[in-house]
């Protein structure tokens, strides 16, 4: 009867979808800010997750003994009265039934009344939370943690919010037959016993919750999933590597993105620089044959090996060649190496 109440309520209610009805009465006192439940897949059958309570708190899982400083702010929220009417032929008619083992000789439906009255909403200041656990790690020895890790279909949820009831409230259920006008007509006269059924239960009674799913990293580490597209669980040493090659991946790739740029320019450099001494020819005597001019020699016949062109050379293409000029120097060295054409004349010209 509880669990049917908390979820019309819940369906009511709505919340985008994060609310979760408290499913029994024993166990409401365990869905309080910063406890820690399980959440779990039933099967492929059935896309609803299950949830169930654990008596630990967020703290009991984390090393250290220093308290969550993040506060829990409360408000009122709703009045609620609801009576509705379920059929007994029903998925939520039959599960009402056992529950409550309510006597439907001759009845087609059950109304039933929930009374909450003023709920209130009680919910974890999440900024405070998320700037908190940045420095906090698990404690991976706790018994919780060795559980959960070991199967992968359940993921660790911390609750983020609550919504109570302030005062004493009651549940009744009644079987009868659906009228036509009214809804019910009571069969007082041939009520037979254990046809109402009701439960009263105290103020302060969690009605439901919502969570956010832990993601647990290799070293301790943790994130809360605060968007329904990030999922909560723990992270596995094959996902780890797959993250550590895509993250080399992508550093090779920006590498090599660099490279190709730094030879883009350079080669419109190159390209330039070229351009410009085609496009404006000399005279029909090379520049470099003309009286007082540098002279371009043969460095292999000086004992100076092949090298890189000092114009065309640098860079990734290592454009080599023997021949050079003496008579200019870079860097302490006493030579230059120069292709005979066109870098000894562009050098040269630019060096004027």
């Amino acid at each position: 009867m509880f669990a049917a109440a908390t979820k019309s309520f819940v369906k009511q209610v709505g919340d985008g979808g994060r609310l979760v009805p408290v499913p029994s009465l024993s166990e409401a006192d365990k869905y309080q800010p910063l406890s820690l439940v399980v959440k779990k897949k039933r099967c492929f059958l059935f896309p609803r997750y299950k949830f169930t309570s654990t008596p630990f708190t967020l703290k009991d899982i984390l090393l250290g003994d220093r308290e969550i400083s993040a506060g829990i702010s409360s408000y009122q929220l709703l009045n609620y009265e609801d009576e509705s009417d379920v059929s007994l032929y029903g998925r939520r008619g039959n599960h009402i039934v056992n529950d409550v083992g309510i006597n439907v000789t001759g009845s087609d439906s059950i109304a039933v009344k929930a009374s909450f009255g003023v709920v209130t909403k009680h919910e974890v200041e999440v900024s405070t939370l998320l700037k908190e656990i940045t420095t906090r790690k698990i404690n991976f020895d706790h018994s919780l943690i060795r559980q959960s890790r070991s199967s992968r279909k359940a993921v660790l949820c911390v609750v983020m919010e609550s919504i109570r009831t302030t005062r004493q409230c009651s549940l009744s259920v009644h079987a009868g037959i659906r009228g036509e006008a009214m809804r019910f007509h009571f069969m007082d006269e041939q009520n037979p016993k254990g046809r109402d059924k009701a439960i009263v239960f105290p103020a302060h009674t969690t009605i439901a919750f919502s969570v956010f799913e832990l993601f647990i990293y290799l070293d301790g580490a943790f994130d809360l999933c605060v968007t329904s597209v990030s999922k909560g669980g723990f992270e596995r040493e094959e996902t780890a590597t797959f993250a550590l090659l895509y993250r080399l991946r992508n550093i090779l790739f920006e590498r090599n993105r660099r490279v190709m740029d730094a030879i883009s320019r350079s080669q419109l450099y190159l390209d330039d620089l070229f351009s410009d001494y085609y496009d404006k020819p000399l005279s029909m005597s090379d520049i470099s044959l003309k009286e007082g001019t540098h002279i371009r020699v043969n460095l292999l016949n000086h004992n100076i090996p092949k090298g890189p062109c000092i114009l065309c050379g640098m860079g990734n293409f290592k454009r080599e060649t023997v021949y050079g000029c003496f008579q200019c120097s870079v860097d302490g060295q006493k030579y230059v190496r120069l292709h005979a054409v066109p870098c000894f004349d562009v050098w040269h010209k630019r060096m004027k």
